[in-house]
């Protein structure tokens, strides 16, 4: 029998052996990488290669002729339709696994680290209903319903949702009320295709250990929405545990989430959340770890492996609303706070006024000029930058102020160890220990938190 050619349609087989960072699963065929979606380690099939290159390919799945052991029924019934969760169909070990080797991998191949001192990824307790944040696209649907929900892989159709697996169950029964009221209401979903339209988003957050929900209703012109307190006056009735209902203004015609301004149309407009013993106020805009319970998890390991007496230094670089640094202000002498962005400052230092910390301020500007501007030494830098990881002049910076000990928290291992690299490739630091954390069950997406300390 003739070897298939390695060429766009052609049908070959092969046995997916590893998962992508993308959530791909990862074959080789003839000594070539060929990346199939929504496939398992262990699967064996029949693909069909769609853009083919000289050393990989994309394919897509004509029949799985030996399924693995670790593929499972997803807990979504739109699992194969939406772009929200890549892994429903993969046992959660094998999801960690994956997670694990792709910290380890990155620190070897883009860190350099030969034997990168990894340790075994913290697992969730809740590999669903996790999340305590969902923001959903609306769209027009058919008789004249709404559509929301996330979008579908590779498009901006909308897969049209009354649940999520992944979302904090409690949100549900909101989410399904709030569609049904708006198609009643006449409020017109936005088309983004003309540019018409008012309700863009739905976004719902809830306070997983207060119970606390927060509704935000996201527009083009918040003038066209008629009998908006109403309504709202109706939604706090039949649920008592939403606290504030707002809206936000976002009249640009792009994909951007949030405008600049967001009115409370009804009650508070912050819910409350508690986490490490702290209570904390959550806006609309706020930028919040989607899982509070490995958010308590993987602090615990911070505590543990700074062992902080209350003397010490800290110094929180890319703070947000202090979500880090006000549990590690409890524990340390003094602690600042840096921010770019003016709003989450505020509610920062409003969070440690409520807090009743005293040993901890913050500052707004850019990490790579205020650190240096600090005139001192600290004992701990913090860092958790965006996916793109820390600006070159923010390694120069820590370079020059010398803390004693750095602890890197990202969302991107890539880019981690990219940095983690720059930070030790001089002999200043040595990297100590990396944590992984399942912060996103279901997804390719993996935390870790690094330490880092001075060499002597």
């Amino acid at each position: 029998m003739n070897q298939p050619e390695w060429k766009q349609g052609a049908a070959i087989e092969l046995e997916i052996t590893d998962l992508a960072d993308s959530g791909d699963g990862v074959g080789r065929w003839a000594d070539r990488v060929v990346f199939v979606p929504e496939t398992v380690p262990g699967d064996y099939l029949s693909v069909r290669l769609l853009q083919v290159k000289p050393t990989f390919a994309r394919a897509k799945i004509l029949s799985i002729l030996d399924p693995s052991p670790d593929r499972v029924r997803p807990g979504c019934i739109v699992a194969d339709k939406c772009g929200g969760c890549q892994w429903q169909h993969v046992a959660y070990g094998s999801q960690l696994l994956a997670k694990q080797r792709q910290v380890e991998q990155a620190l070897t191949r883009l860190g350099g680290f030969e034997e990168p001192p990894v340790l075994p990824i913290l697992a969730a307790a809740a590999p669903l209903a996790y999340r305590n944040k969902a923001t959903y696209p609306v769209a027009p649907g058919p008789d004249d319903q709404i559509r929301a929900g996330y979008y579908q892989k590779g498009s901006h159709k909308i897969v049209n949702l009354n649940q999520c697996p992944v979302q904090d169950d409690r949100l549900d029964p909101l989410l399904r009320q709030v569609k049904q009221d708006l198609t009643a209401s006449g409020w017109e979903p936005y088309d983004e295709t003309t540019h018409t339209g008012t309700v863009r988003h739905l976004a719902l957050r809830i306070g997983r250990r207060t119970g606390e929900m927060l509704l935000t209703l996201v527009v083009r012109d918040w003038e066209a929405l008629p009998g908006l307190v109403t309504q709202a006056e109706l939604w706090r009735e039949q649920f008592p545990q939403l606290v504030g209902v707002c809206v936000n203004q976002q009249p640009q015609r792009n994909n951007v989430i949030f405008g600049p301004e967001t009115r409370c149309v009804l009650g508070r407009p912050a819910l409350e959340e508690h986490l490490n013993g702290l209570v904390f106020e959550i806006r609309p805009e706020t930028f919040f770890q989607v899982n509070t319970d490995q958010t308590e998890e993987l602090l615990k390991t911070i505590h543990q492996q700074l062992a902080l007496t209350g003397r010490e230094i800290l110094v929180d670089a890319y703070c947000g609303v202090g979500t880090l640094t006000l549990p590690l202000a409890q524990r340390a002498g003094r602690a600042i706070g840096i921010e770019a962005q003016a709003e989450a400052v505020t509610q920062a230092r409003h969070n440690a006024e409520r807090n009743q910390l005293t040993n901890v301020e913050f500052q707004v500007g850019k990490v790579a000029d205020l650190l240096p501007q600090l005139g001192l030494q600290p004992d701990v830098v913090l860092l958790d930058p965006p996916r793109k990881g820390c600006e070159p002049g923010v390694i120069e910076a820590l370079r020059a102020i010398a803390p004693s000990r750095i602890v890197y928290m990202s969302c991107k291992p890539a880019t981690l160890a990219r940095d983690l690299k720059l930070l030790c490739e001089q002999g200043q630091y040595q990297l100590d220990r990396v944590q992984p954390a399942d912060f996103f069950p279901q997804t390719p997406h993996v935390e870790c938190v690094a330490f880092l300390s001075e060499r002597r």
